[in-house]
């Protein structure tokens, strides 16, 4: 007989619509991740995704990053709230909010986030349209860990996008974020488990060194995603 998994404890961090929040939330309703939310913060009081979360049944908060005199004051109030949970993981979803080497180290091993690239390639901003500048014949996201240094931490998972030769930021973006709404949960769902580890040489999963991340498979779903 299988060992039911108990559930981890998650606290959500968005700025915005919260697409890759919802998707998490669809993951666990189906029970494809072990994983419980037990707040969903934004420093945004007008992100879309807080009231998605509100009619989902989800705690939900606001740290207004405006309120604040500096990074430092904001950084430390938003750990005070999330240390109120206990997270074992904390979920970057489309946070747009550059953080403190002293939070980020505080949560080291713990503070996961979603980036649309194929790190280490395109760190930082407006990928889509530095990779069709490149002509690139492939993009993607990544799930990662972070550290300090900018979209440099440890790559757990990642899956690879297609360009195609009509794409436009927009379009590619589109089937960008499709792919990131399988990535996310299936990430989380490694992690969630107990099946990988951070350490300083690097991540471990199931015991044994991770020598690249993990290549979630593109999809035909994902492929006839466009906009207009």
């Amino acid at each position: 007989m299988k060992q039911k998994i108990a559930p981890r404890c998650a606290v959500v961090l968005i700025s915005g619509r919260g697409s890759n929040l919802e998707a998490i939330v669809e993951a666990i309703d189906k029970q494809a991740l072990p994983l419980r939310i037990s707040a969903v913060i934004s420093n945004r009081p007008d992100a879309a995704g807080l009231t998605y979360a509100q009619h989902a049944g989800l705690k939900t908060h606001v740290v207004d990053h405006t309120h604040y005199a500096d990074r430092a004051a904001f950084d430390a109030a938003l750990a005070r709230l999330i240390d109120f949970y206990s997270p074992d993981v904390v979920v970057l979803a489309g946070f747009m909010r550059m953080l403190t080497p002293e939070f980020v180290n505080h949560y080291l091993g713990r503070l996961v986030n979603i980036h649309p690239s194929l790190l280490p390639a395109y760190k930082g901003l407006k990928t889509h349209e530095r990779a069709l500048h490149d002509k690139a014949k492939v993009h993607g996201a990544s799930v990662h860990f972070v550290t300090p240094d900018l979209d440099g931490g440890p790559v757990l998972m990642q899956v690879r996008v297609p360009v195609q030769p009509n794409d436009t930021p927009q379009s590619l973006a589109a089937r960008v974020l499709a792919a990131e709404h399988r990535l996310y949960p299936a990430a989380l769902a490694l992690i969630a488990a107990g099946r990988v580890e951070f350490a300083a040489d690097g991540l471990r999963v199931d015991n044994a060194p991770l020598a690249a991340p993990v290549d979630l498979p593109y999809t035909v779903e994902d492929a006839s995603i466009h906009t207009e």
